[in-house]
């Protein structure tokens, strides 16, 4: 069984141990879904709006807030497992790379799309350690299709599927 290492930041109020908890799940959760036996270190910031579009102009130059921002260490592609050879030799663990969540967008989305704060939540956290595998959705086409199969996979092992609305 595959040790990951999930170390959670937050500059805002509502990140209890609850909440890094759940995270830690889902992250490890999309981990254990794509197979990665490697022992991976993932960094996750929870932030707001503000936040995020601070961290998305000084990385991306692009001054907009968004619900999240994948930054990972390595060029995979998806299905591509992180190298063991670049582990941290004082961890022993493989940098997989860093994500930032908005807390404020992730709460618009889930009442816009009429589903629980910690559904949008997860989802979020599930596309954004897809991107750091290699997995992108710049296309309308298989690539995109492919991300979106893995993503609904993943939460609904996590009992988060999408509901339908009618």
């Amino acid at each position: 069984m595959p040790k990951h290492e999930i170390m959670i930041s937050a500059d805002v109020p509502g990140v209890d141990e609850g909440l890094r908890s759940f995270l830690r799940k889902v992250i490890r959760a999309a981990l254990d879904a794509e197979e990665v036996e490697t022992d991976c270190e993932v960094n996750v910031l929870v932030t707001n709006d503000t936040g995020i579009r601070r961290v998305n102009l000084d990385m991306r130059e692009v001054d907009a807030p968004t619900d999240v921002l994948s930054f990972p260490m390595f060029e995979l592609a998806p299905g591509d497992k992180p190298p063991e050879e670049d582990a941290d030799p004082a961890t022993g663990l493989v940098p997989l790379g860093d994500m930032c969540i908005s807390l404020e967008r992730a709460k618009a989305q889930a009442k816009e799309y009429g589903h629980s704060n910690r559904r949008e939540l997860a989802y979020l956290a599930v596309h954004s350690v897809l991107h750091l595998l290699g997995y992108d959705h710049l296309d309308e086409g298989p690539m995109k299709a492919r991300m979106r199969e893995r993503e609904e996979a993943i939460m609904s092992g996590l009992g988060l599927e999408r509901r339908e609305t009618t």
